[in-house]
């Protein structure tokens, strides 16, 4: 089952969504990651540490998969 994160604004970055979601534990380890070539964006493989992501899109890395919405509004 898929981890469904609301993003808040616009986009959030890769890095940063790594480490909200608790896939990585602290940045260092998510640049090391992307740089690595071990996260999937939308199915491919993106060595972009800030890539701006945005809701619609899926995350996979290790066995988990992240997909991003919308935040709602109250």
């Amino acid at each position: 089952m898929p981890i469904v994160f609301p993003v808040r604004g616009d986009y959030i970055q890769l890095d940063q969504l790594l480490k909200a979601t608790g896939l990585c534990p602290s940045g260092g380890r998510a640049h090391s990651e992307i740089e690595a070539g071990q996260v999937l964006v939308d199915g491919s493989v993106d060595t972009r540490k800030r890539a701006k992501l945005r809701p619609g899109q899926r995350v996979s890395y290790g066995d988990e998969t992240v997909e991003l919405v919308a935040e709602a509004i109250s």
